[in-house]
């Protein structure tokens, strides 16, 4: 019987012999699929809808896929605990490559501003990667294979990232989704690095730790919390990051209260996410990024107050032993111990890798050191040799010329970004959001002289967006300031 006005619902095609005959010819193709494949082919086939949904979305609106890959971004190496046998870190590159190939799809339709993409932190991020690329060259170099693996996080990320930031995610309501998406995740890892804390690893994270992890993140019987993150340094340096920005957005945001308690309690619960990580080095990214922000703003009682603070915490960790029957008090009080074991022994390893690099001024080669190294080039002296740090690694793996290259760009950044905000920007908020990503960067780029924090994930892609926003801060300003003009005169 033919519908009332002829219109035809979604039960009418199953009374139509085309479509049952192709209905059954897929049901038997996944059927076959199944068979041939087992477990991996009937994942595949589960996996489909989402992954057409997703390009659906990301070649109508490509910076879904770049919200997507922050998200991505922050959950990636801890389901490699759960998912094994497949390489789902170069998910990251993937989506990467799906996103470009959308914007080139696009300009067959509508004008892509390319040009958004033509000013100096793009090509610092160019002649950065340049010299990773020459790094083939290097004859030092035991493995290319390593160099593939290893550039992605060095450089090839910041290529990446930074230009799409201008291109389609520059807008100030952009990086005010940057924020919030950045605050839930943060309060989505401190919640889990406080059951691993309070509760216990679940069953993979165990596993997990029985098959070595435990020789770095079980301290005198003590777990070093990871959260989903690689590790407990990673953590704990990701989550004093989000601690600094978050709380420095909390003091400045005047309009919303519910949204400066939101970042209030993203940021306190961030710090302490740091403390239970039991990572040492990670204090100085709350240390050093709040001692940028003193200095940023210009105010000398806020200037005196912060460095009366910063005081009074060197000393409780350095000169008193409160708290001390606390575990992770008496953690992090070693970081301020320069006779601590474990410092010497880095440093010992610093002075080994000097003599090795004296007659190498273009390192060992991009991912001889590191866990890259072990992979790939275990017996290398490079690989056996703990570097610990992310500039130590750096400077094995492309020698003094290489860091050099590096601190001289990340500092550029840090400075250029500090001026702007001091003499060029006018609107508070402005001013506040873009204090809060100098500071925490700056926090991060100090702590991962201590440990490899820098260009890990999800460290490195929020680092790299951050920059952007930095530099794209006086288009924002110019376009608040106009708003309040307006809104003042009427």
């Amino acid at each position: 019987m033919k519908n009332d006005f002829g219109n035809t619902y979604g039960y009418d095609f199953y009374k139509k012999p085309l479509f049952l005959f192709g209905l059954t010819l897929l049901l038997v193709f996944f059927a076959f699929l199944l068979d041939i494949g087992g477990l991996l082919a009937g994942v595949a086939i589960l996996v489909l809808p989402f992954l057409l949904t997703y390009l659906y979305f990301v070649f109508s609106i490509p910076k879904t896929g770049l919200i997507i890959l922050y998200i991505f971004n922050y959950f990636v190496l801890g389901l490699t605990r759960y998912i094994e046998g497949v390489p789902l870190g170069l998910g990251v590159d993937a989506q990467f490559f799906i996103i470009y190939l959308a914007l080139l799809y696009q300009s067959f339709f509508t004008k892509v501003p390319w040009k958004n993409a033509k000013n100096e932190l793009v090509l610092l991020a160019f002649i950065w990667y340049g010299y990773v690329f020459f790094q083939l060259l290097n004859p030092e170099a035991a493995s290319r294979v390593a160099w593939f693996y290893a550039m992605r996080g060095i450089a090839l990320y910041m290529l990446f990232t930074i230009p799409l930031i201008f291109i389609i995610f520059n807008k100030r309501k952009d990086l005010n989704l940057f924020l919030n998406i950045w605050a839930i995740l943060s309060l989505l890892a401190t919640l889990k690095g406080m059951m691993q804390h309070f509760i216990g690893p679940d069953p993979w994270e165990q596993a997990w730790l029985n098959g070595g992890g435990d020789v770095t993140h079980v301290i005198f019987g003590k777990l070093r919390v990871f959260s989903f993150m690689s590790d407990a340094g990673q953590f704990g340096g990701a989550q004093g990051h989000s601690g600094v920005v978050f709380l420095i957005l909390a003091f400045h945001q005047k309009k919303s209260i519910r949204l400066r308690i939101f970042y209030a309690v993203t940021g306190l619960l961030a710090l302490y996410g740091m403390m239970i990580s039991g990572t040492r080095g990670s204090i100085a990214v709350p240390l050093m990024g709040f001692a940028l922000y003193f200095v940023i703003r210009k105010n000398l009682y806020i200037i005196s107050a912060g460095i009366l603070a910063l005081i009074a915490v060197f000393i409780f960790f350095k000169y008193t032993t409160i708290g001390q029957s606390n575990y992770t008090i008496r953690r992090m009080r070693s970081a301020f111990d320069y006779n601590d074991p474990s410092l010497q022994v880095r440093l010992e390893n610093q002075r080994r890798l000097a003599s090795y690099l004296s007659a190498r001024p273009f390192g060992g080669g991009v991912g001889s050191s590191g866990n890259w190294g072990m992979r790939f080039t275990p017996n290398t002296f490079l690989a056996q040799t703990p570097t610990d740090s992310w500039f130590v690694m750096i400077w094995a793996d492309m020698g003094i010329v290489g860091l050099m290259l590096h601190l001289f760009i990340l500092f550029y950044i840090v400075l250029k970004s500090s001026y702007i905000i001091m003499f060029k920007l006018k609107d508070p908020w402005i001013k506040a959001q873009m204090s809060a990503l100098v500071c925490g960067m700056w926090g991060v780029i100090v702590a991962s002289y201590g440990n490899g924090v820098l260009g890990q994930m999800p460290t490195g892609i929020i680092i790299y967006s951050s920059m952007a926003f930095l530099f794209l801060s006086p288009k924002f300003d110019k376009i608040a300031v106009k708003e309040n003009l307006i809104s003042q005169k009427v």
